[in-house]
């Protein structure tokens, strides 16, 4: 097996290559114990973790991945308001109208939208939002696969995320394929008013995305393509979008 160290500077010139960007600000450390290599350190977004992680993956020869890549915070916020805006973002967002949305604080758990006498009703779920150290953690049951992924995109979406652990059951049972990535991502880029997602085509194959389309910015380019690494469960996304009047 590979030192850690090799691995580490593959993966980085294959990210520069493939990204345009340095992160010489944002050091980055890999480390093998037994079978499993562990990467962590602080990246600027999450395209930019996303990205170091599918090629950490393609170069580590098998090794299990441990990912403890932490997204920089900005601005920097608290967890307690970190986990208010999470929760009000959720309690506002038509897909999770028939979720009980609950925080859990110090230990405890707060019911904020909703009451736990729905939590069993045809078409409700559970979202359960903890925060620690800028860590979103959601737990609970959801319908479908596409909330699921939609609630991961929530919490990028609020500011101060550093990283997000979804460990949301689906209820019933569902099996994960390209169409439902696909229904995701359209339901992902309908829901974000910063993006018209009338312009942008999507195609999926093998978990793999690929966006096209016209958009009239280069941030609107760039959203769109971030709002797709959001996603949980995919093999990479190629942007071939395109910017014109």
């Amino acid at each position: 097996m590979q030192r850690s160290d090799t691995v580490l500077k593959q993966v980085m010139a294959a990210f520069e290559r493939e990204s345009h960007l340095k992160l010489r600000n944002h050091p980055v450390h890999m480390s093998f114990d037994g079978g499993a290599l562990t990467v962590t350190g602080e990246v600027p977004d999450i395209t930019s973790k996303k990205r170091l992680l599918q090629l950490t993956q393609r170069h580590c020869e098998g090794a299990r991945l441990v990912d403890q890549l932490r997204v920089t915070a900005n601005p920097s916020i608290g967890d307690g308001e970190l986990r208010t805006r999470l929760c009000e973002r959720l309690a506002q967002t038509a897909e999770f109208r028939n979720c009980v949305i609950c925080a859990r604080v110090k230990g405890q758990l707060e019911v904020l939208h909703g009451t736990m006498d729905e939590a069993g009703n045809d078409g409700s779920g559970v979202v359960e939002v903890t925060v620690e150290d800028g860590v979103v953690t959601l737990t609970g049951q959801v319908g479908s696969l596409s909330h699921r992924r939609l609630a991961s995109v929530t919490a990028w979406w609020v500011g101060g995320c550093r990283d997000v652990v979804n460990l949301l059951e689906l209820v019933p049972a569902e099996a994960d394929d390209d169409d439902e990535i696909s229904e995701a991502l359209h339901l992902v880029l309908e829901t974000d008013l910063r993006v018209r997602a009338e312009q942008i085509t999507i195609k999926v194959e093998n978990h793999r995305i690929t966006l096209a389309g016209w958009v009239a910015t280069e941030a609107e380019r760039r959203l769109a393509e971030q709002d797709a690494w959001c996603l949980d469960a995919i093999d990479g996304v190629v942007n071939r979008i395109q910017v014109g009047a």
